[in-house]
């Protein structure tokens, strides 16, 4: 239960950060020429945990693919050249993310429901 406990923390911290990449998806630059929101990646790592092995989101980076660019010279992030650099977000992308990730959540709540009811179970035939 343990592992799947951690699993559902992380999966809920992957939840978060695809949240915010969507959210962004057509944020630009405050300034002529600047950068737009950078897509953000969850990096999970194995933990070790009372002698078992479970799941911690270590970190999240930048996906540092290219920015999409658009030309619109009326835009005020636009540049000299009238290019407006996009987010590198794929909001079809992120949302397949999020789908994978509310379905691993969900199998790790079952895993939970399960084994609660083993062990009642358990706890039941001991009783007997």
């Amino acid at each position: 239960m343990a592992v799947a406990a951690s699993a559902l923390k992380a999966q809920q911290s992957r939840m978060r950060v695809i949240a915010e990449n969507i959210a962004n998806a057509q944020s630009t630059a405050d300034a002529p020429g600047g950068q737009p929101y950078r897509r953000q990646v969850p990096v999970f790592q194995a933990r070790e945990m009372d002698g078992m092995t479970g799941v911690t989101l270590a970190q999240v980076r930048p996906d540092q693919s290219e920015f999409k660019k658009d030309y619109d010279p009326t835009h005020p992030a636009a540049d000299a050249q009238g290019y407006v650099l996009r987010p590198n977000v794929d909001t079809l992308v992120e949302a397949m993310d999020m789908r994978e990730a509310q379905r691993a959540y969900e199998a790790n709540l079952n895993v939970i429901e399960t084994a609660r009811t083993m062990e009642s179970r358990t706890l039941d035939l001991i009783k007997r």
